[in-house]
């Protein structure tokens, strides 16, 4: 706890300062032109990665990167979260990123025994779609990398589901995107869905 207090302590003395107008503006408002929905994993910082200011991401995370198709009713954050980004805040783009090195996609890929964490087990039934399509590519045997990738084609197919998301493709002023973050590397790939099928290439 104490590397927090710390790391608050040098933000007020040397990052804030630096930043003040920027802050000043934010305080009013904001305007993020991108949604990024990444994995919880604390080795994943959407804003580094991306080298965004604040205010030019609006960010969730969950584990796996998961995004539960839309459902009427539901009242979850995920759910929120899209719509606000969406339909109060006009982001234009919007960014499923998975991982290298996943916890969740290997527990998926490798049948882990999840009876003390039902919780987590439950949560990880909204990656059934990518563990299947990921077997039908791999009778020997599911690999964590490629679960990864099926894995951000998948839940961009959910994210499609939502009304606001939906709407605002019919218009063509929202573009999805797929992108697999390599933790060792730094690499960042771009998984075209279009097809149906994923092919990368590094940005």
């Amino acid at each position: 706890m104490q590397s927090l207090i710390d790391g608050v302590r040098h933000f007020q003395r040397e990052v804030f300062p630096a930043k003040a107008d920027l802050f000043t503006w934010l305080s009013t408002a904001q305007h993020p032109t991108a949604l990024f929905i990444g994995c919880s994993d604390s080795r994943v910082p959407p804003e580094l990665i991306t080298s965004a200011e604040p205010g030019e991401l609006f960010v969730i995370r969950t584990a796996g990167n998961l995004v539960p198709a839309y459902a009427p009713g539901a009242g979850d954050g995920v759910t929120a979260s899209i719509e606000y980004a969406v339909a109060e805040l006009g982001v234009t783009d919007i960014v499923v990123c998975g991982h290298s090195a996943c916890g969740a996609m290997t527990a998926l890929a490798q049948g882990h025994d999840l009876s003390a964490v039902p919780a987590v087990a439950g949560w990880l039934r909204n990656a059934e779609s990518s563990r299947a399509r990921a077997e039908s590519t791999a009778p020997n045997g599911v690999q964590v990398a490629d679960l990864v990738r099926w894995n951000v084609a998948a839940q961009l197919t959910n994210v499609a589901t939502h009304p606001a998301v939906a709407k605002a493709l019919a218009a063509r002023t929202l573009t999805l995107h797929g992108w697999v973050f390599d933790i060792a590397t730094g690499a960042v790939e771009d998984i075209d869905t279009g097809t149906g099928e994923f092919t990368s290439k590094g940005l």
